[in-house]
């Protein structure tokens, strides 16, 4: 098996010279995990008929020692055998040495299946794992950055074509739901045939509430004073994100807050921006760097008219003003981007 078809469902930390023994299919979003294995298990099928090859272990009385037990089995009807344990999370780690002693000396004609879930996997498992010569590990976990790959991956697989400007639409339009584009995919394949090539206009019917989107596009969008767009953030938020009032006015405070203390006089780099904000050495200081320009463009006023604008703001969602904490949030954006916009001007 090349080393392509064992990254199915996410990116490999590890890679076996051979091929391997087990799997450790990782990830924060149970939907994705879920995604993930069964395009796994597909590849391990390898066109094999999936009753005959797969045994899911994933009871809540499985033991690991039978897991072990039906690993170091020889196959029945089949060339090889495919245990899966989800959320191995639930087990201790005297448990999962079971596994680890397993992998010492595996079965050829075997391959293991783990998935985390069910509380925290041990770490001294997970280091011993990702050690070994005859492991893979494959995480569903994408960060902001890794979105845009981790989009265009999928859609490559998928068995229809988007048009470049349609897999914008739905990148942009999922935000950080990545674990909706599958059934996406899906409802389109439906409407659309295997093989359809589809634009924007094709697209757009089908993608349903706009997924929730990383918190520093509000900030970013207040900062270029864009009323709009950082209305539909805010929007995206408390709606798809599912945010709290309060969880917002945490975000727009610690930005804020970078921006005061990056307004001392003493502060005239990005260096000096990123430890009056308490980045630690060796981490990015990109959000110093964002600081220290709006600090520069606000000013002083201006940033103390954005602290007040957001304290008054605080004192209305716990209760001052009877509004709705959401069209608190509104009037607050609203301020914010009239105040970006002027220091602008």
């Amino acid at each position: 098996m090349s080393p392509a078809a064992r990254r199915p469902a996410g990116r490999a930390e590890d890679s076996a010279p051979g091929p391997p023994a087990a799997w450790l299919v990782s990830g924060e979003d149970p939907s994705l995990v879920s995604q993930a294995l069964t395009r796994l298990l597909d590849e391990l099928a390898e066109g094999q008929e999936r009753s005959l090859v797969v045994e899911d272990r994933s009871g809540d009385d499985v033991d690991l020692a039978d897991v072990v037990d039906a690993c170091r089995t020889p196959p029945f009807l089949a060339d090889r055998r495919v245990v899966v344990v989800r959320d191995i999370g639930r087990f201790t780690l005297d448990q999962l040495q079971h596994v680890t002693e397993y992998l010492g000396a595996p079965l050829g004609t075997s391959r293991l299946v783990l998935t985390t879930g069910g509380g925290q996997v041990p770490a001294r498992f997970l280091t011993s794992f990702r050690q070994s010569a005859v492991t893979v590990v494959v995480t569903t976990d994408v960060g902001a950055k890794e979105a845009r790959a981790w989009v265009a991956e999928h859609l490559a697989r998928a068995p229809l074509t988007l048009v470049p400007a349609a897999a914008s639409l739905v990148e942009a339009h999922l935000g950080e739901d990545l674990n909706r584009l599958d059934a996406l995919l899906g409802t389109l394949e439906t409407a659309y045939g295997a093989g359809a090539r589809l634009s924007p206009d094709d697209v757009a019917p089908y993608l349903g509430q706009a997924g929730g989107v990383p918190p520093w596009d509000l900030t970013d969008a207040i900062d270029q004073g864009d009323h709009a767009r950082a209305l539909t953030v805010l929007h995206r938020l408390t709606e798809a994100g599912a945010r709290h009032p309060l969880v917002v006015l945490a975000v727009l405070h610690r930005h804020f807050g970078n921006v005061l203390r990056a307004q001392s006089p003493t502060v005239t780099t990005e260096a000096q921006a990123a430890e009056a904000i308490g980045i630690p050495k060796g981490r990015s200081t990109f959000p110093a760097r964002k600081a220290l320009d709006a600090a520069r463009r606000l000013g002083p006023t201006g940033t103390g008219d954005a602290i007040t604008a957001l304290a008054d703001a605080e004192l209305a969602v716990k209760g001052k003003l009877d509004w709705e904490g959401t069209l608190v949030l509104e009037v607050l954006v609203a301020r914010l981007c009239r105040l970006s916009r002027a220091r602008r001007r």
